[in-house]
């Protein structure tokens, strides 16, 4: 399927074998996200983590090994044959980033403040950069880690400037001050300017960065485990995180799928921007709640329950292709 153009599928059948095997995959780096969770809640319960440092957990993924995560994802260097395709998927993400928002303010008007502003969060910023990159590692090789290093962009930049607006209560100036002045959003300029520059970090420096930001998705994945074991399990599949969990896992999809397959572009590039799309709700959902005093309960509930169905989703997307 790789190097294939779309369109010119002559033969089923070796379509047909590569999508079980991406199925097969998906599956496994998604099992890997619920294990994290799963040694979150018993963290939680034998209270190795407490509900009272949680937030210092929270502190210092944020402030230290998220920004860490950021910049090394802008480590490749850029070249003019892959910059064209790259290029589309950015495009396409900005795109994508403009009508989430759209979706978030139409869709969710009916739920209290509490809980629209994390819904809206969970459509516009998922877990692509946790379980995103990895897959698309695992599935497409270095090809389809450079195309979503870069497809990414759009989902940093959002993430730091109108994901962060949904939950600061506080006056405009105040509010792009935060946001410009963000760790995550000084990570991402310099990776750009990175990234465009081609200039190395010292070997040592870069090696630590990296495993920093290696620990972002176990430990935020534990976080949400640990979260989760405050939460009543009969109240888990509400409707408002059902609703989401359809907005986020299949309605987006689609439509990407669908636009995707009309863009002249390498499969490679398609797949990548498709399965970036179709990843759950981010982790980032209920650390950024917990931080600004959102329903860090329904938050986790949303991250918790989109991951577990994208067990099934994610894999069915590919069908798009």
């Amino acid at each position: 399927m790789t190097g294939q153009k779309k369109g010119r599928r002559a033969d089923n059948a070796p379509f047909l074998v590569c999508t079980m095997e991406y199925v097969v995959k998906m599956f496994q780096l998604q099992m890997v996200l619920m294990i994290y969770v799963l040694v979150g809640m018993f963290a939680g319960k034998k209270k190795i983590i407490t509900q009272d440092n949680i937030q210092k957990f929270i502190d210092l993924v944020l402030a230290f090994l998220m920004p860490s995560m950021v910049f090394q994802s802008f480590s490749r260097d850029l070249t003019v044959e892959l910059l064209s395709q790259a290029l589309v998927l950015v495009l396409v993400g900005f795109g994508i980033g403009i009508v989430s928002i759209f979706l978030g303010k139409i869709l969710y008007r009916k739920y209290e403040p509490e809980k629209r502003s994390i819904m809206q969060y969970a459509t516009l910023v998922n877990n692509a950069g946790f379980a995103g990159l990895p897959m698309t590692e695992g599935i497409f090789g270095d090809l389809g880690l450079f195309y979503a290093s870069l497809a990414m962009i759009p989902n940093r930049i959002y993430m730091w400037s109108a994901g962060i607006s949904l939950f600061t209560r506080m006056e405009r100036k105040q509010r792009i001050k935060n946001v410009v002045w963000n760790p995550n959003m000084i990570a991402v300029v310099l990776g750009l300017i990175r990234a465009f520059c081609g200039f190395k970090l010292p070997l040592s420096l870069d090696k630590a960065m990296t495993n920093m930001g290696n620990i972002v998705a176990p430990l935020s994945m534990i976080i949400v485990g640990a979260i989760l074991t405050e939460v009543e399990w009969k109240t888990l599949f509400e409707p408002g995180v059902l609703y989401l969990a359809v907005i986020r896992l299949i309605v987006l999809p689609i439509l990407v799928g669908v636009v995707l397959w009309f863009i002249p572009m390498d499969s490679t590039a398609a797949g990548v921007g498709l399965i970036l799309t179709s990843m759950p709700a981010g982790a980032t959902t209920a650390l950024m709640s917990a931080k600004y005093g959102a329903d860090v309960k329904f938050a986790s509930k949303c991250v918790f329950v989109t991951t577990v169905l994208s067990l099934v989703t994610v894999p069915l997307t590919m069908l798009l292709l």
